[in-house]
């Protein structure tokens, strides 16, 4: 299911992001600050290019690139 960034508390999306950008294997040897990475994530969301994801099952949020997404999730 996708979830609306605005349905998010401010600091709660906050915490998202900064948890996606700072995983094992997301950072690729990149050095660049966390506030720039975070930036980057807020404005994919912004544009659409990326969406908060929520699986029922494992009861996770994550942030997903639109191209990675099932299209029915769309629907």
């Amino acid at each position: 299911m996708l979830i609306p960034q605005d349905q998010l508390h401010p600091e709660t999306l906050t915490g998202l992001i900064e948890d996606f950008v700072t995983r094992d294997g997301t950072d690729n040897g990149d050095e660049t600050p966390l506030e720039t990475r975070v930036q980057r994530v807020r404005q994919a969301l912004n544009k659409g290019q990326a969406f908060i994801v929520f699986d029922p099952e494992s009861q996770q949020c994550t942030l997903m690139l639109k191209h990675d997404i099932p299209p029915e999730l769309f629907d």
